[in-house]
């Protein structure tokens, strides 16, 4: 196939849908968020930890023994998950446990990776 096969040969010929969508777009702010929030997902090591709080509750050494990481470089991640409401913590004690920030973190990520297994 060429790239021409793709290409329209009119300028506008569904006038009802262009404004339909257009009337239902969001603005310029919220796609930059949008695309912020799937860049912090596009991370190899920030999509592990992911995946290990999907299963349950950690701590950083926890993480950072899972992961073969070093504590400084799971909570650098962390932080930026925190800063992204991707995840929450909890203190117990002198320890912080990380979790998935809520059911749409959840929904989300393993939509994601049951969409990866089925290509």
């Amino acid at each position: 196939m060429t790239n021409d096969e793709f290409a329209c040969d009119c300028d506008l010929i569904h006038a009802d849908v262009v404004n339909l969508v257009k009337k239902h777009m969001p603005d310029d702010e919220e796609f930059t968020d949008l695309s912020a929030f799937f860049k912090i997902l596009g991370d190899y090591t920030r999509t592990k930890i992911l995946w290990a709080l999907d299963k349950n509750e950690m701590c950083v050494c926890d993480l950072a023994s899972l992961l073969n990481m070093t504590k400084s470089a799971v909570s650098h991640q962390l932080r930026l998950l925190r800063i992204a409401n991707l995840v929450k913590s909890r203190r117990d004690g002198k320890v912080i446990f990380y979790s998935l920030a809520d059911d749409h973190v959840k929904a989300i990520f393993e939509t994601g990776h049951e969409h990866i297994r089925e290509m």
